[in-house]
């Protein structure tokens, strides 16, 4: 396996993603319990057929991706050449503050693509960006994806634990900066119930967290797979002067202004967020004793 997908890193990126788009619709026509499980979210949250029909290629194109994005060389930057920026000045004075930048990437277009891009982009000036990582289940995987991908130039790697959290708020207290992905669903004792696209959704706590302890930048981040294979477009976005930062909100405002940053970058790219994603299911039952309340103390 590991052998196919580094030949699969040489096919050019166009080729791969109109391969993943058929695929995409393959397993959509294919398991009935996958489709009903996207056209609830998305029409549950509001959108028709027509806007988030592209996601359903978009799927099959994020798994096409994963050769390159996971095996290509080390030390091949071709970022560069395939990624626009839109917000990056932003991002960089914000940096240039130190005084710590938070990077929300939702399951949206690349946000692969997005640390690495930042990573390469940035560490000359300000360091790796750093992120909480859980290595995958499967060895052959686990090698894969920390070979290729969370060991390149730029990223820097903490265990999802106690320790990785007080590294993140270390980061952050020195003025580097992170990426996390704030819509996953987090373990019990981990989260609260917030709104989101209308309907009650167990979120994470984490990031707020981080923000109002550490005083860092919130930035919303998105990358967009760009037609016909022509590269991708970043857009970052300050999130000032709403409840996630602020210290003196509750947990429950916190979550539920993340949420909406969220979901605004949703509106804008239904075409490409993840629909099939279990994002109001139960959280898993796991010790109330949360990583992020241990690294507080």
């Amino acid at each position: 396996m590991i052998l196919l997908f580094r030949l699969l890193a040489h096919v050019p990126l166009r080729w791969m993603h109109a391969a993943g788009r058929c695929l995409g619709w393959l397993v959509w026509w294919g398991s009935p319990t996958y489709r009903q499980r996207f056209k609830d979210n998305a029409e549950g949250a509001g959108f028709t057929p027509a806007q988030y029909r592209p996601a359903i290629g978009a799927a099959g194109a994020m798994a096409a991706e994963l050769p390159w994005l996971w095996a290509r060389p080390q030390g091949e930057s071709v970022l560069p050449r395939i990624v626009r920026w839109e917000g990056a000045a932003e991002l960089e004075a914000a940096l240039a503050a130190r005084k710590g930048v938070i990077v929300a990437s939702p399951h949206v277009g690349c946000w692969e693509i997005l640390g690495q891009a930042l990573g390469e982009r940035f560490v000359d000036a300000y360091g790796p960006i750093t992120a909480l990582f859980r290595p995958a289940r499967k060895k052959w995987m686990a090698e894969l994806i920390g070979a290729g991908s969370r060991e390149r130039r730029g990223l820097q790697t903490l265990p999802t634990s106690v320790a990785g959290v007080r590294g993140l708020i270390r980061t952050l207290r020195a003025g580097g900066y992170t990426g996390i992905l704030p819509d996953q669903v987090p373990p019990l004792g981990q989260g609260v119930w917030a709104p989101f696209l209308g309907r009650p959704a167990y979120t994470m706590t984490l990031l707020p967290r981080l923000a109002q302890q550490t005083g860092a930048r919130v930035f919303f981040g998105v990358c967009e797979r760009l037609p016909r294979g022509a590269g991708y477009a970043i857009r970052l976005m300050p999130f000032d002067g709403t409840a996630l930062g602020d210290p003196k909100a509750t947990p429950e405002a916190a979550a539920a202004a993340m949420n909406e940053g969220i979901a605004a970058l949703i509106r804008a790219l239904p075409g490409q967020y993840v629909w099939d994603y279990a994002r109001y299911k139960q959280p898993r039952g796991e010790a109330a004793a949360v990583a992020e309340a241990e690294a507080a103390r």
